[in-house]
């Protein structure tokens, strides 16, 4: 029994799409939250800038005692997750190989859209994943970097969220199975759904990466102890204001009884 709770991060608050899954998941496990709000966007940032940042905020949670580190950054686990994974002292998952798994499953040789900020893009994560578990399988994939903002400013349904889905997914209709490689871009599903049509497999790691979480705990033997209420706790580089509106929205709760909210300044 390991009663030391779960780390998990991200650019913003788009990770918790993935907090909100482990959570439903692990009822009974204690949760840390850090989203970098004053430092989204990490799609447009240089890969050494996202591995710094990476890097100081997995620091920062394994100094809170985190037993598991889940980075709920598409554009990190693309460009700084081997590296987290050589220097963290506790297990790393990211959220791209359980989100291939799925989509690969769902498109059954048909066409898989990818669709990621430019860092995940570029980096070719997605793309190359998903010809080494599917060789030959067709794959476009296409940077959309207006979504995060849309989403960071709660504009979700939206003319202007409409006007950017089309935008972006023009050439997407012929898909079979859309990865959403952000942890934005769950919010947009129905957009995106209404746009693509019913026939188009939406895909987000969420669900796929807190499944990898319990497994993970269970083959390490750092299960909490299931008799435990899990507690909530999150914490952010910039105003704990903001960070609440949207949270509330992709957690589908308020963040109180429990949740504890912190602002964080790195010194460095």
């Amino acid at each position: 029994m390991d009663t030391r709770p779960i780390g998990v991060f991200d650019s913003g608050v788009g990770g918790l799409t993935v907090f909100k899954e482990i959570r439903q998941l692990l009822p009974h496990e204690d949760l840390i939250y850090f989203g970098d709000t004053a430092r989204v966007p990490y799609g447009g940032k240089s890969i050494k800038v996202i591995q710094k940042y990476s890097n100081e905020i997995s620091r920062f949670l394994e100094i809170q005692g985190i037993k598991m580190l889940v980075v709920a950054c598409n554009t990190a686990s693309a460009l700084a997750l081997n590296r987290l994974k050589n220097e963290c002292s506790v297990p790393v998952i990211g959220v791209i190989d359980p989100g291939v798994r799925a989509a690969v499953k769902a498109a059954n040789g048909g066409l898989i859209g990818v669709i990621g900020t430019r860092g995940t893009i570029n980096s070719e994560a997605y793309q190359k994943r998903i010809l080494r578990l599917r060789s030959g399988i067709e794959v476009l994939a296409k940077a959309c970097p207006l979504l995060v903002p849309i989403v960071e400013e709660n504009v979700i349904d939206s003319e202007i969220a409409r006007l950017a889905i089309h935008m972006y997914l023009k050439d997407f209709k012929k898909v079979s199975s859309l990865i959403l490689a952000c942890t934005h871009y769950p919010l947009l599903k129905n957009v995106i759904r209404d746009y693509l049509g019913p026939e188009v497999a939406l895909i987000d790691s969420a669900e796929e990466t807190a499944i990898e979480v319990k497994e993970m705990l269970q083959a390490r033997r750092i299960t909490g102890d299931e008799s435990h209420i899990g507690l909530d706790q999150f914490f952010v580089s910039d105003s704990p204001e903001s960070f609440t509106e949207i949270g509330e929205a992709f957690l589908g709760r308020p963040m109180q009884g429990g949740c504890f909210l912190h602002s964080w300044q790195n010194d460095d």
